[in-house]
This record gives C-alpha cells, structure tokens and sequence, in this order.
C-alpha cells in the first residue's frame, strides 16, 4: 500500500508542476539564468569533494 501512495503523491506533483508551468512559463523562464547561477556554488560545493582518486602523490608513503 506504500507503493500506492508512492504513485498517488507523484501523480498529483505532476499534475500541479504541469499546471502551474503552463500558467507561468513567462515568469519560469525569466527566472531561468538566476536558477542557473544559483546551481554554480552547489554545483562546487558537491561535485568532487569525495574523490580521493586526485590527491597529491608527492606526499605518498610508498617507496618506489
């Protein structure tokens, strides 16, 4: 039965997020740069942080 709900909650965002992009597309798309810049600092601060494949080797303990 959580399934359903599942199903049902994302029907009607669908429906709401069609509604009410069809009514403000003007006002969406004026907005669309800002949204943009504002993604950058996200974009920074979450991609890549946790990959170590990218340190610095000089500090290595291994012995050649």
């Amino acid at each position: 039965m959580n399934r359903n709900w599942k199903m049902v909650g994302l029907s009607a965002a669908l429906v709401i997020a069609f509604v009410v992009l069809r009514e403000h597309w003007g006002h969406v798309l004026g907005a669309l740069p800002y949204l943009l810049l504002l993604a950058c600092p996200l974009l920074h601060l979450f991609h890549g942080h946790g990959d170590r494949a990218h340190h610095d080797h000089s500090t290595d303990d291994r012995k050649p």
